[in-house]
């Protein structure tokens, strides 16, 4: 075998054991789903934001609820704090790339929405500060990050680390747990008659 298909397999086995391993967060993808069918159930929204990656899953697991997931349903209130480009280099221009998030939740958030905070070190300066700035307005904040505790943790009413530390292995896992949490919301909020 050459060296390339020998990385392959070896990359592909630890991702299958990285899977095998959410298994143990189970709980905590039914207590996610649970905090945002009942933020929406009262009115409330579910807001998500991150940096790069957790940027492109921010907007991604907006649209699942925002669209539809796995099946047609009247939409779900959902929206990533990471795509109005306008906001973002404005903000970050006249305020600082540090308040992109927390500025703009400010703005579009209330009492009672959600905030999923997405960073593979647990430590975006941004996020953050969109987390203290959420906890502060009384909204909820679930912290989706890597296995190592960071910034982050604490100001998570929920957090939910992934078991890893290497940045493309938490990413496969965040948009599984991703995934898996709209399914569980979609489910609540269209029950299939």
């Amino acid at each position: 075998m050459s060296n390339n298909l020998n990385a392959v397999i070896e990359t592909f086995a630890t991702i299958s054991e990285n899977f095998k391993k959410l298994q143990d967060l189970s709980g905590e993808v039914v207590e996610a789903a649970d905090i945002m069918v009942a933020s929406l159930r009262n009115g409330g929204k579910v807001m998500f934001c991150g940096n790069g990656g957790s940027a492109a899953d921010s907007q991604h697991l907006a649209a699942e609820l925002m669209g539809r997931f796995m099946r047609d349903r009247a939409p779900l209130a959902a929206l990533a704090l990471t795509v109005d480009t306008s906001a973002l280099t404005a903000i970050g221009n006249d305020y600082g790339f540090r308040d992109v998030f927390s500025r703009q939740l400010r703005g579009v958030g209330r009492a009672g929405d959600v905030l999923v905070g997405l960073s593979t070190s647990g430590n975006s300066a941004n996020v953050v500060d969109a987390m203290h700035v959420a906890r502060q307005m009384g909204i909820r904040t679930i912290g989706l990050t890597g296995a190592k505790e960071g910034a982050m943790t604490p100001l998570a009413d929920l957090w939910l680390p992934v078991p890893s530390t290497m940045t493309a292995r938490i990413q496969e896992m965040h948009i599984a747990v991703g995934h898996t949490i709209c399914e569980l919301v979609e489910n609540a909020m269209a029950p299939v008659e």
